[in-house]
């Protein structure tokens, strides 16, 4: 495709991707040096292994490490030598001189690993400095959250230094000289932090982006020394998120009953905005606390975890965002981005300037792992805007735009409690989400990381409607609570099991889903179905199943949801129709693997006089089968519609053209053909609604001459002129006919539609590997206030969808017909074909199997030197290397075939088989397949058939040739098949179109191209 943007950033990762960086150093292995007795105890009675590793698993944490026991220094350090630890633990009994002895040993290795102390009872006082052969001591009272707090301490210690400068994470410094309370206090902030992230980032999209932002926890320092503390404020002060300290602990090496308030003082001067929460057993420090000011916490209170965790939620911003008045009294308060955005619409202007000003804003977003956001944020006042109301807006706006680039080409997790509707795609439940909706979401994600797209057409607003994909797990539920599985092995007509389906009961988890959705959505829908196999790269379901549009508009939304359950339902119903089911079996797919996704879309258009279409809808294509004059196939072509593009699935009256020649129009070489061929009706969506949930969502075929005034149609069409016997290229002209050609798009240029869609489908056919095929729609505005909008609704391989031609067999072509099947392959109409190859009934013997493929190949080989093609009819599975199964013929064998015919055999009662490399090739190379399953109504005349005269008769085989070519019908659509002996004299006026006296040039003539001769 010509001029085709940069494609560089389509590989290019997602902004969460620098998330994997973090967090490199983590601790895998952990040596554990104790006694017997306190090792058999961890192990058994606190079930320490397995409740570290249900700890990890129960916080979504990364993989636990593993636990080594070692019962001596000398096994200690003879692990050490064998293999890498990350963290040693040492828990002496009672011989704490040798545990300090060991450790001393175990740094003399300079290996740099942490080695801890764990004691059930205080070794050293607080304010007494560990031997240089210790790095920390705390005290073990069974609760295996220390372990669990230990190692994401060692971890946090690790990774700071590259954490906090790669992408800010925030830290918060823990001041605390007790190791009886850094024992206490280590678990208790560690699971409060972990928890409340998670619950941050429920809002999130989906779990790898969870995981990845679980990473992003703020990191705990812990220190116990005023110097150390101080160095640490300095060190990261850009990005401390909150300080916590005791009152009492060591400064210049002696204890100081002052040191924590004096810490926290000083820390206020320098960031008065920085949270701090002063903690003592002593009550009278809550006055000092106050002087400070910062938040105080009574070690000795039984509420110590609930006073932490409310540190840790308001003052630190995990928790909801909390709006305050001047006095401190709660106006409102948000849980997620968007719901803070509805709220800064609504709140006093008095209280956004006063949390502005406390930087309350920013410090929320950094504990929601919104570092850009902060960032961009924190440096700004109520200063620097003229008005509040102008800070509402700019801190409105930063946080749409944010919102918007977080989510580009993600699929995210529906969240019925709280959810952003302005999210381009959601996904309900677990599972997939079936093939159409793999190449919509694929289309997000390729589309979204491409801005050369958008740079390039600057006055055009590129789009994808807003998408709620509801994953098989609907399916499956649905299916299961009504014991519907029989509906795939049952042969009912289509409207049966509609009735059934219809009738079926609803899963209750996902109409609560829906409910929620709908609260907050109340454009119209399209519920589209995505199968599993549906617009796959080598399988085409495409087009066989429903898609259902709902007006979505009743004020009762108990309506809205019936109707839009009815419509899930209706596409879930299509699942068990008889179109899917006979390609299922062409393709050698059990029906019963068949599952169904779903896709509600927002629909793209606009109302016009109370009915709802796009401007443009159409198909594009990269590859042209058919392409005309300079036109080459790898141009690509596009068919183009007025109002919805049901009429160019459908085979209607459209536009068709090829993107690099947009002018050029085969189909209107001459005003009297643009006339006939130009589009005269198109589909809209009723708006009006009904008293009670509707049935029928059919859409609304109307006459072009209808179309709003006010509406598209003069922005696409032009008008004919009978007296000049031309047509202009405008709609301006009163009281003419409208043509609908597409010059002002096509010529004109006021939407660039075919620059775009080459673009577009070089961008996908590149990133897909293959030739796509993509649809669209388009909106047109007359006003200059609004920008033309191209919108792409779907992504496939061409491969998966190939054109079905119709092929209609009708009642006369059954009982004319000399085979009849409803178990074909293909899709065509074919009357070049006189000679038939046929294995004998009686003379079929299953041990004979490989000279009869012999047989075969021999009268093969005759015909394709003569360059005949033919019917090719008998027993079994054709192509099966297992000669008891079928007939084991090559492609050598049976290379000049135009269709077979497998017939049943008393001796080879097998299951016809499509999934074999043989099956493949006769698909690629668009041979025909029928087989008789032997099901009523289907007949092969065999009377008939030996009727004829031999050409050729081998032991088993029999070759025959028919004074006429007959005529083989198949409808790809339904999987029917009927072939009929041919007519002579009929076949030949029909297929003749030679001048007369030149000669006949029907196919299979022998007399073809001889004057005046004609051998039929």
């Amino acid at each position: 495709m010509p001029n085709t943007p940069d494609l560089h950033l389509v590989a290019q990762d997602s902004e969460f991707r620098k998330f994997h960086d973090l967090m490199a150093r983590k601790v895998q292995n952990i040596l554990l040096v104790s006694t017997a007795y306190d090792a058999w105890v961890m192990e058994e009675d606190c079930k320490l292994s397995e409740r570290i590793v249900s700890e990890y698993q129960g916080l979504n944490l990364s993989r636990p490490p593993r636990l080594t026991w070692a019962s001596s220094a000398e096994e200690a350090l003879a692990f050490l030598a064998q293999r890498p630890f990350e963290l040693i633990i040492l828990m002496p009994q009672l011989a704490e001189r040798e545990a300090l002895t060991l450790g001393q040993r175990i740094k003399e290795l300079s290996l740099g690993i942490p080695v801890y102390l764990l004691t059930h009872r205080e070794v050293f006082l607080p304010g007494e400095t560990p031997p240089e052969g210790i790095d920390r001591q705390f005290v073990w009272t069974g609760n295996a959250d220390l372990l669990v707090a230990l190692v994401k301490n060692a971890e946090d210690a690790m990774n700071v230094d590259f954490d906090t400068k790669s992408v800010g994470i925030r830290v918060i410094i823990v001041v605390e000289d007790s190791p009886r309370y850094q024992s206490c206090l280590l678990p208790i902030l560690y699971r409060e932090l972990v928890v409340q992230t998670q619950d941050v980032i429920r809002e999130g999209l989906n779990q790898e982006h969870r995981l990845l932002t679980m990473r992003c926890r703020p990191k705990i320092l812990l220190t116990d020394n005023y110097e150390d503390a101080l160095a640490l404020f300095l060190k990261f002060e850009p990005y401390v998120l909150g300080v916590i300290s005791d009152v009492r602990f060591p400064r210049g090496g002696k204890l100081d009953a002052s040191a924590g308030v004096d810490l926290l003082g000083a820390i206020k001067a320098q960031r008065f905005d920085i949270p701090l929460l002063l903690m003592s057993n002593e009550p009278d420090n809550a006055r000092r606390a106050r002087e400070i000011p910062a938040s105080f916490v009574d070690k000795n209170s039984p509420c110590l975890l609930a006073d932490v965790r409310g540190f840790v939620l308001e003052r630190l911003g995990f928790g909801d965002f909390i709006f305050r008045g001047t006095q401190g009294e709660e106006i409102s308060r948000a849980g997620s981005l968007y719901a803070l955005e509805e709220r800064l619409r609504t709140i006093p202007a008095e209280a956004l300037v006063n949390h502005s000003r406390h930087n309350d804003f920013s410090r929320w977003f950094f504990a929601r792992t919104e570092f850009e956001l902060a960032n961009h944020l924190r440096p700004l006042s109520e200063t620097d805007f003229a008005s509040p109301e102008l800070l509402r807006a700019g801190v409105i706006e930063m946080i749409r735009a944010r919102r918007q680039q977080r989510q580009k080409g993600i699929v995210a997790n529906f969240n019925a409690k709280d959810f952003d509707p302005t999210t381009d795609f959601f996904k309900i439940g677990k599972g997939s989400m079936g093939g159409k909706a793999r190449g919509l979401a694929f289309l997000f994600s390729i589309l979204n990381r491409i801005p050369a797209l958008a740079e390039k057409y600057p006055g055009v607003d590129f789009s994808m409607p807003r998408t709620l994909g509801i994953s098989t797990e609907g399916f499956d539920s649905f299916v299961k609570i009504n014991d519907l599985g029989y509906l795939s092995g049952v042969d009912l007509a289509d409207d049966e099991v509609l009735k059934i389906v219809e009738k079926a009961r609803f899963p209750k988890w996902l109409s609560h889903q829906l409910k929620a959705y709908l609260s907050q959505v109340h454009h119209p829908l399209a519920v589209r179905s995505s199968s599993l196999l549906e617009d796959a790269q080598y399988q085409a379901y495409a087009g066989l199943y429903s898609t259902i549009m709902v007006p979505n508009n009743h004020p009762d939304p108990n309506v809205r949801l019936a109707e839009l359950i009815l419509a899930i339902k209706q596409v879930y119903a299509s699942t068990f129709y008889q179109a899917p089911k006979a390609f299922s079996r062409r393709v050698n797919q059990r029906t019963d693997e068949e599952k169904m996704g779903v896709l509600v879309q927002q629909v793209i258009g606009d109302d016009y006089g109370g009915y709802f279409y796009p401007a443009i809808s159409g198909v594009a294509q990269s590859y042209n089968y058919y392409p005309f004059g300079r036109m080459k196939p790898e141009d690509g072509v596009a068919t183009i519609a007025f109002g919805f593009g049901k009429i160019v699935v459908d085979g209607g009256q459209t536009l068709r053209f090829s993107p690099r020649y947009p002018n050029i129009l085969p189909q209107c070489p001459t005003v009297e053909l643009a006339l006939r061929t130009a589009q005269t009706e198109f589909y809209s969506l009723p708006l009006e609604h009904w008293p009670w949930a509707r049935t029928d969502f059919s859409l609304s075929r109307r006459n072009i001459t209808e179309a709003e005034e006010k509406g598209p149609l003069a922005l696409v069409a032009s008008t004919f002129l009978p007296e000049e016997g031309r047509i202009r290229d405008t709609a301006s002209i009163p009281d003419r006919p409208r043509v609908l050609l597409f010059a002002p798009v096509l010529k004109h240029k006021i939407l660039p539609l075919a620059e775009i869609l080459a673009d577009v489908m070089g961008i996908t056919e590149s990133a897909m590997g293959c030739p796509v095929e993509i649809e669209f729609a388009c909106n047109l505005y007359r006003d200059k206030q609004h920008r033309p909008v191209f919108s792409l609704l779907q992504l496939r391989p061409m491969s998966a969808r190939a054109d079905l031609n119709r092929v209609t067999i009708t009642e006369h072509d059954r009982e004319q017909a000399f085979c009849l099947s409803s178990h074909a392959l293909g899709n065509a109409e074919k009357c070049d074909v006189r000679d038939i190859v046929f294995v004998r009934p009686d003379a079929f013997e299953v041990e004979k199997t490989v000279q009869i493929a012999g047989e075969i190949g021999r009268i093969n080989a005759a015909l394709v030197a003569q360059g005949r093609k033919y019917l090719l009819v008998g027993p079994g599975r054709w192509g099966t290397a297992d000669r008891w199964l079928g007939i084991p013929v090559t492609w050598n064998d049976i290379c000049g075939v135009s269709a077979i015919v497998e017939t049943a055999s008393a001796q080879l009662r097998v299951e016809p088989s499509q999934g074999s490399h043989f099956f493949h090739n006769i698909t690629t190379l668009g041979i025909n397949y029928i087989m008789m399953s032997g099901k009523e109504g289907e007949r092969f005349d065999w009377e008939w058939l030996e009727g004829h005269d031999a050409v050729a008769r081998d032991e088993h085989v029999v070759h025959v040739r028919l004074s006429a070519p007959m005529v083989i019908k198949v409808d790809g659509r339904s999987s029917h098949c009927a072939i009929i002996p041919g007519d002579e004299m009929a076949r030949c006026l029909e297929v003749n179109t030679a001048p007369p006296g030149t000669g006949c040039c029907a196919p299979g003539c022998e007399g073809a191209g001889s004057p005046g001769q004609c051998a039929l």
